[in-house]
């Protein structure tokens, strides 16, 4: 198993840099220096993070983050984007922060990628691979697309794909994000109700990142 210290050292580098981040960046190393394969990933962004002034740091990953859908390190907007389903997937992730003891303190939605790594520190070497491997389809997404625009953080995706015991695979269409959008794809439902607004069916599985299929069902591991 994976030291668990791994995952909250990648939280770290995947958090908006502050000095406090830059200053710790050679214990941050030290930690991924205990797997080879982690360190060789991330070491672009660890020599980036030394070299770079704070303030470009910033504006960078404002710019990669905030500014970028497509890499937003909100697991649930790559699945359901604006459907109100990502609020019940939010209520299942917090319920299972909860059921391990883990209450986050920040003001972060419970999907955010950073809080996300921290409560897989804080489990079981077997649970927190179990909850890697249900994410790692969204994690992959995002790594492909960081990939693509030559950010440095492609790396620490990378390395949470290399730590996960389940292959990606890929993520379904993108969702619908607005109700506009769902207008003007789908009209409104037979029954004169617009698409979104319909009630959604109860959560089957307490968290589930997987990708779905045509039939809806998850896909195999």
């Amino acid at each position: 198993m994976h030291n668990p210290m791994i995952y909250r050292a990648l939280a770290a580098l995947l958090a908006y840099p502050e000095a406090e981040l830059t200053a710790a960046s050679a214990e941050i190393r030290g930690v991924l220096a205990s797997d080879a394969s982690v360190l060789a990933s991330v070491e672009p962004l660890l020599q980036r993070l030394a070299a770079t002034d704070l303030i470009t740091l910033q504006e960078s990953y404002v710019q990669t983050f905030d500014r970028s859908p497509n890499h937003s390190l909100h697991l649930f907007e790559h699945i359901h984007g604006e459907d109100r389903a990502r609020g019940q997937a939010m209520v299942d992730l917090m319920e299972e922060y909860k059921s391990h003891g883990f209450e986050p303190v920040c003001a972060e939605l419970p999907d955010y990628v950073p809080l996300f790594l921290e409560f897989l520190s804080l489990v079981d070497a077997e649970e927190g691979a179990r909850l890697l491997g249900d994410a790692v389809h969204v994690l992959a997404h995002v790594g492909r697309k960081l990939s693509e625009s030559g950010s440095p953080y492609a790396g620490v995706l990378e390395a949470l794909v290399y730590l996960s015991p389940v292959m990606p695979e890929p993520l379904s269409v993108p969702p619908i994000r607005d109700m506009d959008e769902a207008l003007e794809t789908f009209g409104p439902g037979a029954d004169g109700v617009e698409p979104l607004l319909k009630p959604t069916l109860p959560s089957i599985a307490p968290v589930n990142f997987y990708p779905r299929h045509a039939s809806g069902s998850p896909a195999s591991p």
